[in-house]
């Protein structure tokens, strides 16, 4: 047990840096938070936990490590996780004005559904290749041979739980009330902003090369 223990707060240690690191789904939570609200972020903030369980598992199962030496199979997803970012992106860019003031009768503006939400953190995160050669190079500098999967699958459970809750704390603090307040005067600008960041991201995974 006290292997184990080491062996997480190893990847606690260098997983701690990537949660905190500015990224495509740090945008993607920041811009659901401040266009969608605080429900949305949120649930986009879950999809893109459960995405990292689903690298993290076909990590452990063995199926990373045959995506990091499939060219074929690494350029698909590959170059659908461009396509989607830079898709996200121009949408963000056509997005306009956006006006988080309720409407004049004191209804709410049109929301996301929980689905729509949940999908867009899970396949931000899912289709991007790159988690693959990150869960293969920790897991395997840091965690033995020997550690039974369901343990590995425990690591995972926890650094999933993490980045979710790192995540929330972004949703909280971009739906205050004058953070709102400050991105409906500048929404405009925001939102183009925000869609040359997915545009940008989306073109530098698309020149992401195998290794």
């Amino acid at each position: 047990m006290h292997a184990y223990l080491l062996e997480l707060a190893s990847l606690m240690a260098v997983f701690s840096f990537a949660i905190v690191s500015p990224g495509a789904d740090t945008a993607m939570v920041m811009r659901q938070a401040m266009v969608h609200g605080r429900r949305e972020a949120i649930l986009t903030s879950f999809g893109i936990g459960t995405s990292l369980m689903f690298h993290v598992t076909y990590t452990i199962l063995g199926l990373g490590l045959i995506i990091s030496k499939s060219l074929l199979l690494f350029s698909i997803i590959k170059w659908a996780g461009a396509a989607y970012l830079i898709y996200m992106g121009v949408m963000a860019l056509r997005a306009g004005k956006s006006d988080l003031n309720p409407v004049a009768d004191g209804a709410e503006p049109a929301r996301q559904s929980a689905l729509r939400a949940f999908g867009l953190g899970f396949l931000a995160n899912a289709l991007n290749p790159k988690p693959v050669l990150f869960f293969l190079s920790i897991f395997s500098a840091l965690v033995a041979a020997s550690t039974p999967g369901m343990v590995k699958f425990g690591y995972g459970l926890v650094m999933a739980t993490c980045l979710i809750a790192w995540f929330v704390g972004v949703s909280f603090f971009m739906t205050t009330p004058r953070m709102r307040a400050a991105f409906s005067r500048a929404s405009k600008w925001i939102n183009r902003a925000s869609g040359m960041v997915f545009i940008a991201f989306g073109l530098k995974l698309a020149a992401t090369k195998a290794s």
